[in-house]
């Protein structure tokens, strides 16, 4: 399409589409956090507004003391664990040293070591004593430790029975405010795209068609791109009810253009050829002619072949000859190559 601009014409083209892509990202960059932001436009849900405060409170202060109780509990009882093991260790140790003396006595077998026999034996039920007082320790430790434990237990049973009611309240009340934000961004976008559209049809090749084809795109991405994460599911029949409708519109719009197309083709093949050559843009058929494509009906033709005139398809003029010279010339050019002879001045820029 550009094949017959200007230098410069075409380098400024494609600075303004720059401009219109720039202009988009800017647009669609604000876009986005607005509509990411609508989520907070409602106070945030918490599980705790769906339950009575009262119940809750004394269900979370019953459960803050049992689990103050089990902490306690599990310090006495490791405290308890560690004097227990120390207590085992020296009697461990007393014994060893008791046999060593008394295989040493019976191997002397001297009477005067009976009053040692007897302290030494003593001393060893002593810390046998001490050692079964510290695993009752133990044991005690370890009863509290599962009295609190059970405790804490129920308490979080409680809890988590007074939250079950609340969390499902909790789901609804989520639910229908998606629903709800959904529709604010929809009351957001779909103006957007609605502003969108009638720019395409009266604004895209007025002189601001940068800005005008930069709001197009960001309507189309705020609305097919940033809305769609948000749309509500329903078990996935929202989201292809959605699908459906918008390829149904789709395609009977394309189908609708198909049709007005061909009719509009059929309509102009049927004019002289003078009157086809005036409702076409100059640029537009030199670019269709560089791709070996008629201007007229857009079918494929042979342009190497200098024997081709006319289009085989629709018949249109190709080529013809200068008047001045009698050059074999583009008939869509404006000016002979050869000789710069005025040829065709009625194609629109």
């Amino acid at each position: 399409m550009n094949k017959g601009l200007r230098l410069t014409e075409k380098w400024l083209q494609r600075a303004l589409w720059l401009v219109a892509f720039v202009f988009a990202g800017f647009l669609i960059g604000l876009g986005s956090l607005l509509v990411g932001n609508l989520w907070d436009v409602e106070d945030p849900l918490t599980v705790e507004q769906f339950m009575d405060p009262a119940q809750l409170g004394a269900a979370r202060a019953e459960l803050a003391q049992a689990s103050a109780k089990q902490e306690a509990a599990r310090e006495r009882l490791e405290q308890a664990s560690q004097k227990h093991t120390v207590a085992q260790s020296n009697t461990r140790t007393s014994r060893a040293t008791f046999d060593n003396w008394l295989a040493t006595r019976q191997a002397t077998a001297r009477p005067d070591q009976d009053p040692e026999l007897v302290a030494r034996t003593r001393a060893l039920d002593a810390l046998e004593l001490d050692e079964r007082k510290a695993l009752g320790a133990v044991e005690q430790e370890q009863q509290a430790m599962l009295d609190a434990t059970q405790a804490a237990e129920r308490a979080q049973m409680r809890l988590a029975r007074l939250e079950e009611p609340a969390r499902q309240a909790f789901y609804e009340a989520s639910k229908a405010k998606e629903l709800r934000v959904f529709l604010y961004r929809l009351a957001l976008t779909l103006p957007l795209l609605l502003v969108a559209a009638w720019l395409f049809k009266h604004k895209r090749k007025s002189p601001d068609w940068p800005f005008a084809w930069g709001f197009i795109l960001f309507a189309l991405f705020a609305f097919f791109v940033e809305l769609v994460p948000y749309l509500p599911s329903y078990g996935g029949y929202v989201r292809y009810l959605v699908g459906i409708v918008i390829t149904f519109v789709v395609g009977r719009y394309a189908i609708r253009w198909l049709q007005d197309y061909l009719a509009r083709q059929k309509a102009a093949e049927a004019l002289p050829d003078t009157e086809r050559r005036q409702t076409m843009r100059y640029d537009l058929a030199l670019a269709r002619l560089a791709k070996s494509v008629c201007p007229g009906c857009e079918r494929p033709v042979d342009m190497k072949d200098s024997s081709i005139d006319f289009c085989p398809h629709c018949g249109i003029g190709l080529f013809d000859r200068c008047g001045c010279c009698s050059t074999r010339k583009n008939a869509f050019a404006r000016f002979c190559f050869s000789c710069g002879t005025a040829a065709n001045t009625t194609l629109a820029d």
